[in-house]
């Protein structure tokens, strides 16, 4: 019988495969907000949710984060954005949970550049201030 892996020795691939379609989508979506890709995805479409979790809503969660749920389930992705009170983005993160395990790569580089972009178009266009006071 095979070892199933953990979500720490899943979380860089899972991250790496994620991180793919959020850059190829959101460069269509910069060409043409109507775009697809070849397997008919659309930017607007990508993802299942995206939410402010406040402070609290966890046992031993000090700061509030908005989170960009993927999937959830048995495995859940989805990606963690802390920000300033001024709503600009101090960082972000990769989760990978699955069944009472879990494991979070941090985003940096070309990836946090990409997210940085989408944060400023949430931003921009209200979508941050929004979810903060549905989370009220």
């Amino acid at each position: 019988m095979e070892k199933e892996l953990t979500c720490k020795e899943r979380v860089r691939e899972a991250y790496r495969r994620r991180m793919a379609e959020v850059r190829e989508l959101w460069n269509l979506y910069k060409k043409d907000p109507e775009a697809r890709t070849e397997d008919g995805e659309q930017w607007n479409e990508y993802g299942l949710s995206f939410d402010y979790v406040p402070a609290g809503t966890f046992n031993n969660q000090r700061r509030g984060f908005f989170r960009y749920q993927i999937s959830y389930g048995g495995p859940s992705e989805e990606f963690r954005f802390y920000s300033d009170e001024k709503l600009n983005l101090t960082s972000c993160n990769f989760h990978f949970l699955d069944w009472f395990d879990g494991a979070s790569a941090r985003v940096t580089g070309r990836n946090l550049e990409t997210w940085r972009e989408i944060w400023e178009d949430f931003k921009d266009c209200g979508t941050l201030q929004y979810l903060i006071k549905q989370a009220e």
